[in-house]
């Protein structure tokens, strides 16, 4: 399956979706800290959309890939 036309889309829902349990409910994904994504790691992490996410953030994070958000964050959250 060509995931290729997704990336974008997931990149975005990355900096725009909010947690929707847990410690840090209401946080953006992007803005999780990497504690909280090792945990998951270690836990297990939810089904769904919403785990796949969290794992792709986990994978950014841990690749030291989180500038690949910067340009996104500033062009769809203008202040």
């Amino acid at each position: 399956m060509d995931t290729s036309a997704a990336q974008p889309e997931l990149l975005l829902q990355l900096i725009s979706m909010q947690m929707p349990f847990g410690k840090h409910k209401g946080w953006l994904l992007c803005n999780l800290p990497v504690s909280y994504l090792e945990w998951f790691q270690r836990k297990g992490f939810p089904e769904g959309k919403l785990g796949m996410l969290l794992q792709t953030l986990y994978e950014i994070k841990m690749n030291g890939l989180e500038y690949l958000l910067e340009p996104l964050k500033k062009n769809n959250f203008k202040k």
